[in-house]
């Protein structure tokens, strides 16, 4: 099995936000579509797609996507872990690795990601199982595991998400850097999501 796939995280109550944010529209589209746009763009499949809060406003958002997988958590509100396992069994048996990404961070590079997936190419006969990106010095999402760790997504718990995975597994985990502190930016608060605005039109501004 040579596939990859993805897992997006787009399931929580945006506490921090006031307004659901996966839902919330930025430069034209919402946010849990840059997401779903990098893994596209990376040719990751299958992508899952998680919600749970305010789910049915997400399905409709995302329905018309092609290639989704969308998923409704029941129990989104014990944590991000139940989600993460959710998303994890649906790819199960059908990618030999996955992605793990937050709905929130709206500028990851398909660069991070292609970069991630040949050196876990070349680096899984190393023992590599876990890729991460360090994005300007600070360790960010994707994440990608491989499918000999899903098992273990079943023991986790809460809000953790797969820290505790990532922490057992140091010796086979590749921290990747990348110089661009912006790749792992979070958009948690309306200022945050203001700069990200700004951020993204720099980024168009840079690619012409």
């Amino acid at each position: 099995m040579s596939t990859i796939g993805a897992v997006i995280l787009a399931a929580g109550m945006s506490t921090r936000m006031g307004r659901f944010k996966p839902v919330l529209p930025l430069n034209g589209q919402p946010l849990f579509r840059y997401a779903v746009d990098a893994a596209i763009a990376a040719e990751l499949s299958p992508i899952a797609l998680v919600g749970g809060c305010r789910s049915g406003e997400l399905t409709a958002l995302a329905a018309p996507i092609g290639g989704l997988d969308i998923l409704e958590n029941p129990d989104y509100a014990s944590g991000m872990a139940s989600s993460l396992r959710l998303g994890i069994r649906a790819l199960t048996g059908r990618t030999r690795a996955a992605f793990v990404f937050l709905a929130d961070q709206p500028l990851v590079s398909p660069r991070a990601i292609a970069a991630m997936r040949e050196q876990y190419a070349l680096r899984h006969n190393e023992g590599i199982r876990i890729v991460r990106p360090v994005y300007g010095g600070a360790s960010g999402h994707p994440v990608l595991f491989d499918a000999g760790m899903y098992a273990e997504f079943e023991a986790i718990r809460g809000d953790e998400g797969g820290k505790s995975i990532l922490a057992k597994h140091r010796e086979r985990t590749l921290m990747l850097p990348f110089p661009n502190a912006e790749w792992g930016y979070d958009v948690d608060t309306p200022d945050d999501l203001m700069r990200a605005e700004r951020l993204l039109a720099l980024r168009s501004e840079a690619d012409r």
